[in-house]
């Protein structure tokens, strides 16, 4: 699937009407849905303790507090990514504050091509958590097939009085001789032989 195919939540969070009515016409629902703008921090932490968003812009600062911490917590979500909106003398500031927790940052005022180009960063560094969340998916499945294998080895040394070589080597056996994962001969091991 193209970046251009991918559909895109987003989680506005800014106080400013004028920012607010000129951000509109920038996400089309055809690549961004849902939108949803919301005031203040309360609202935004509710929000996204309702669901989560691929991207969240802040605008700082906001009616309470600056923004800057909810953004690096929102940042901290495995599948989120944050564009932090700050007034230009703030931008040195802000961003040694929030660098090393990867929020985005822009300065006010914003061109619509430069927010443009923002948004493009934001739907690249998603795709790479994505990317990055595959490889912690399989990583965990194959741990999970591990420790369901290692729990059957146990069950043919106590069981069948097995050694630990021979278990091993029985799993094996059984997994090329049927044409199966070794998980699944396991899986029947545990069955047969667990409590």
């Amino acid at each position: 699937m193209s970046l251009k195919e991918r559909i895109y939540s987003v989680l506005i969070v800014s106080a400013s009407a004028s920012l607010n009515s000129g951000l509109a016409g920038m996400f089309p629902s055809s690549r961004y849905d849902p939108v949803r703008t919301v005031g203040n921090i309360s609202s935004a932490k509710r929000a996204l303790s309702e669901r989560d968003y691929d991207f969240v812009i802040v605008n700082s600062p906001l009616p309470d507090e600056d923004g800057m911490r909810f953004s690096i917590d929102a940042g901290g979500r495995k599948n989120t990514v944050v564009l932090l909106l700050v007034r230009s003398e703030q931008y040195a500031e802000f961003f040694d504050r929030s660098a090393e927790f990867g929020v985005f940052l822009i300065a006010r005022p914003i061109s619509k091509s430069s927010m443009s180009l923002a948004l493009d960063w934001l739907a690249s560094a998603r795709e790479r958590l994505r990317q990055t969340e595959k490889t912690v998916i399989s990583v965990e499945q194959k741990m999970d097939e591990i420790r369901t294998v290692n729990r059957a080895k146990l069950l043919l040394i106590s069981e069948l009085k097995m050694n630990e070589a021979d278990a091993h080597r029985y799993i094996e056996k059984q997994a090329m001789d049927r044409c199966i994962q070794k998980r699944l001969v396991a899986e029947e091991i545990i069955k047969t032989y667990g409590r």
